[in-house]
């Protein structure tokens, strides 16, 4: 099979209290910072559908992280959170996250809104320390080791036919010039009903027919299929030389995504849902998956994200991070920019404002990972005029 021997490497057996020592491990370097950047206010603002935390030092300083439009049913919640935060020094923000997940026992509202609300807390003072430090964030999470992201355009379809995706797949990769795509299998947590009637194996024939046998091709279940479905359209994928299968099976089901890993030679990619560094440990420990791909919200930032990728590390594994398209997602690339076993290709969903107005570009299949002060780029072009204040915190 092309690319594998290169990109997925075998399994490293790795045991619990390893694992546990990497989730124990600091990730955030504060040794720039000699001087303590007291938290003082929060203000949460909104500029059409494009949501943004900005957070201020008692000294003037400033960080500005964008938040997805999930904030829009979450901003109550990331109160509770910002308040804990108010009057401390932004330089222990480690210690400041789990002080939030222990006080008034907000460790039993887990799941996706929790930590989308802590990764936005943690972007904005991350930005800020960043700032006050005159370096980019990648300073402040062990430096960069690369500069650039090879991408993949994925559609997000399941209602076109196979000769119809084909088709919008095509045109992506035209605009583009990547070299890798991503569609749908399936009809989305479905207990193993298709979108179309002979759409996940058509279009699996089809795509490696158009695109020919060098052409990288990844593919998503979204939950679709039980264990015994999902090995079967494993199979086929394997037939085409898929790069790689992701999320076949419900992401709450650990162990029917281990059997089918545990049957194909395709590597399965998994992860997007998890928020339990615990969980995601688990299945390095019994090689569940092969490519761990947390999200940069969903799972709590880039201090969670990067102990996921440091477990990886030591079983072998590469992270793709999973991407939820917009302005928030652009933490991807900075994540990409520090981590040394970050996967080969990542998604392509377009940035919003940011590549309409020509902070980033897509480049022969390419995108360059800014280098500016804080996360890269500076927010506060958006957030200086016409925005509604939704909620302030001081």
């Amino acid at each position: 099979m092309f690319r594998l021997n290169q990109d997925f490497k075998p399994w490293i057996p790795v045991k619990a209290d390893q694992l546990q020592e990497i989730m124990d491990q600091p990730v955030i370097q504060t040794a720039l910072l000699q001087e303590a950047v007291i938290i003082e206010s929060y203000t949460l603002v909104k500029r059409d559908k494009d949501w943004f935390l900005i957070v201020r030092g008692m000294q003037g300083e400033e960080g500005i992280a964008p938040c997805s439009s999930r904030a829009e049913y979450l901003y109550l919640l990331l109160e509770r959170f910002l308040r804990i935060t108010l009057g401390q020094d932004a330089r222990n923000l480690e210690m400041i996250l789990h002080q939030i997940y222990v006080t008034d026992i907000n460790y039993k509202i887990q799941g996706l809104a929790y930590w989308c609300c802590i990764s936005w807390i943690e972007a904005a003072v991350l930005d800020m320390l960043a700032r006050r430090a005159g370096v980019c964030v990648t300073e402040l999470l062990g430096g960069r080791v690369r500069d650039e992201l090879e991408m993949y355009v994925a559609s997000g379809n399941r209602h076109t036919t196979p000769e119809e995706e084909v088709e919008i797949l095509q045109a992506g990769v035209d605009r583009t010039g990547v070299e890798a795509i991503k569609f749908k299998l399936g009809g989305r947590m479905s207990r193993n009903a298709d979108s179309l009637e002979g759409r996940t194996e058509g279009l699996l024939h089809l795509a490696r027919r158009h695109f020919g046998d060098d052409f990288i091709i990844h593919v998503d279940g979204n939950g679709s299929f039980d264990a015994a479905k999902g090995i079967e359209i494993g199979r086929i994928a394997e037939s085409e030389n898929v790069y790689f299968y992701e999320e076949p099976c419900p992401f709450d089901d650990l162990w029917s995504t281990k059997e089918v890993a545990d049957a194909l030679d395709v590597p399965l990619a998994f992860g997007e849902q998890e928020t339990s560094l615990r969980r995601f440990a688990w299945i390095v420990e019994n090689n569940a998956a092969q490519v761990l791909q947390p999200d940069l919200q969903y799972t709590g930032g880039f201090i969670q994200c990067i102990k996921v990728a440091r477990m990886a590390a030591a079983a072998g594994m590469p992270v793709t991070p999973h991407v939820s398209g917009g302005f928030s997602s652009y933490n991807a690339l900075i994540f990409g920019a520090v981590v040394p076993n970050i996967g080969h290709y990542h998604e392509y969903k377009g940035y919003g404002l940011l590549e309409k107005e020509g902070y980033l570009k897509i480049q022969n299949g390419k995108v360059a990972i800014p280098d500016g002060v804080g996360l890269g780029i500076d927010f506060s072009h958006w957030t200086k005029e016409g925005c509604q204040v939704v909620l302030q915190v001081k």
